[in-house]
């Protein structure tokens, strides 16, 4: 029995894995072109040609929504800013609600603090770790206007029963699908299946272009209200003829030319590497789902799974070891990062203290809000045991994991595992 790396014992992994890099000569070319032509942005903040974007930009935008299978992709300089013209296209006004998962990146929230409506926590699943459907269910007032799901760790929510509790009630549905590009549920692509799908183009995404994010729709309104927001919409409304005014402020949130023609090349990779991920995530379960204590990833039937995080769960209780020493006895064998999950969003102050804009607690303050939202500890009791006790994860698209690293990494969790006492 071989003695675990932490306690001074050989480390199955011996040298770090190398960060994946999807960036090729592919790229460089596209960049190249765009930097001979001159023209690094196209945007014109005025009804005008050009309102919508440069060549690149608008030719990103067609491919994505062919991949994808929608009628409009409308890009943005960030998924953050891509959720906010998301959030204001749907008229979302100050004083609604928006129900939202607390085991997300903050994004997710901030952008309906951005309108001055407020954020309402429902809990999640312990298998997915995505919103479940009857806590949304017990969340919704009739202060409450549209869900955000978020389909996490690369998992899709069950999005059909989401979707069945939106009609029920007349809320509008946004998919924030950073995490689960390729994704599939039910034979569609994840993002497809709400009013609005949001895509992350961050660096260490599956697919990226440094920063930057798409939002997709089949809703033609949607989209020109996207595309308005994104490009300084009081300046445009009036040579563009649009009459409904609200939440017509808008930003310069604009993807540029180069960061249009990475996406181009991008894209052409994109099932593949998700494929690849799948494959490995798919493997690393195979091989572990046997170990006492420790439970694999669900993928649901008719889901595919694109493992933008690897996720866990332990049960200290089975195996008496907490979690934070199964995490430093797998770190010091060698494998890269293990995470912990993130920090749930009504945890932060922010939400704590109730205070957003200005020192009286806005937009919760009576004058703006006549709800009585809590986020008290305990709202979440599935979201907090996981972030707690319970959950760890790999981000796969951090490394290219050959056969060979997967087999390392397979068999460092055996090795802690077949070695529990001596972390007890």
């Amino acid at each position: 029995m071989a003695k675990l790396a932490i306690n001074g014992g050989p480390k199955t992994i011996t040298a770090p894995f190398p960060h994946f890099n999807s960036i090729g000569q592919e790229e460089m070319a596209a960049v190249n072109e765009v930097l001979a032509s001159g023209n690094l942005s196209g945007f014109y903040g005025s009804w005008r040609e050009g309102f919508f974007g440069g060549p690149k930009v608008r030719a990103f935008e067609q491919a994505w929504a062919e991949h994808f299978k929608v009628k409009h992709a409308v890009s943005f300089n960030s998924l953050t800013s891509g959720l906010i013209g998301a959030v204001g296209a749907l008229g979302i006004a100050p004083g609604d609600e928006v129900i939202v998962s607390p085991n997300t990146m903050c994004a997710t929230a901030d952008a309906v603090l951005f309108w001055n409506a407020v954020p309402v926590f429902a809990d999640i699943e312990d298998d997915t770790f995505n919103l479940d459907p009857a806590s949304i269910k017990k969340n919704i007032t009739p202060l409450t206007k549209a869900i955000i799901v978020t389909n996490i760790f690369g998992h899709p929510a069950r999005l059909a029963e989401i979707m069945a509790i939106a009609r029920e009630h007349n809320l509008a549905v946004i998919e924030d699908n950073a995490q689960a590009p390729d994704a599939l549920y039910r034979g569609r692509y994840a993002g497809t299946i709400g009013q609005i799908g949001g895509f992350s183009l961050n660096y260490h995404k599956h697919v990226h272009t440094g920063e930057g994010g798409v939002m997709i729709t089949d809703d033609d309104r949607l989209a020109e209200r996207m595309q308005l927001i994104r490009n300084h919409a009081e300046a445009v409304v009036a040579g563009k003829g649009v009459a409904d005014l609200t939440n017509m402020i808008g930003f310069n949130f604009r993807l540029g030319e180069m960061e249009a023609a990475i996406g181009l090349e991008q894209l052409k990779k994109l099932s593949p590497i998700a494929a690849h991920i799948t494959e490995v995530g798919n493997r690393l379960s195979s091989a572990l789902r046997d170990l006492p204590g420790l439970i694999v990833p669900k993928v649901e039937t008719e889901c595919k799974h694109v493992y933008y995080r690897y996720a866990l769960k332990i049960k200290s209780d089975i195996i008496g070891v907490d979690r934070e020493k199964i995490i430093a006895a797998l770190e010091a064998e060698g494998t890269p990062r293990v995470y912990a999950g993130y920090e749930l969003l009504y945890w932060y102050p922010l939400y704590q203290q109730k205070t957003a804009y200005g020192p009286n607690h806005f937009p919760w303050n009576p004058e703006n809000y006549r709800g009585q939202v809590s986020y008290a500890k305990g709202i979440c009791p599935a979201a907090e045991r996981m972030q707690n006790q319970e959950l760890i994860s790999l981000q796969l698209p951090e490394h290219n994991y050959t056969a060979q690293e997967i087999d390392l990494v397979i068999k460092a969790f055996c090795k802690v595992w077949d070695n529990l006492d001596e972390l007890k």
